[in-house]
């Protein structure tokens, strides 16, 4: 067991309304005023839905999260983007517009990144 942990380090939660396909655990994106919605491949992600239910969501917009994580997200700075499937992915386009993102830690296919 790791004596390690990130849990809650600068945690900011809010309440949105949500799609129906937004699910806990997976990065979302703003899709009008004072909601989110699923992102998909290739957005730019606004936070991470921790609750999703009954048409609302608890989004994690600012602080330290556990999301999963493509292949290529490695520790340092990274332009990220959502993958598609509720995780985070490196952005390779050139020019890159994904947003930088703070990677803290990585271990097989997650990353803790701050928000």
């Amino acid at each position: 067991m790791s004596k390690i942990s990130f849990d809650g380090i600068g945690e900011v939660v809010a309440t949105f309304t949500c799609g129906v396909d937004v699910k806990a655990g997976q990065v979302v994106k703003a899709s009008g005023n004072g909601a989110v919605d699923k992102c998909g491949d290739g957005d730019r992600f606004c936070g991470v839905a921790l609750t999703a239910e009954d048409g609302y969501a608890a989004v994690q917009v600012a602080g330290l999260v556990k999301v999963a994580a493509a292949e290529g997200v490695a520790v340092g700075w990274n332009k990220l983007l959502a993958d598609g499937t509720g995780g985070v992915k490196k952005d390779s386009a050139s020019p890159a517009t994904g947003g930088d993102y703070l990677v803290i830690s990585v271990d097989s296919g997650s990353a803790v990144v701050r928000l």
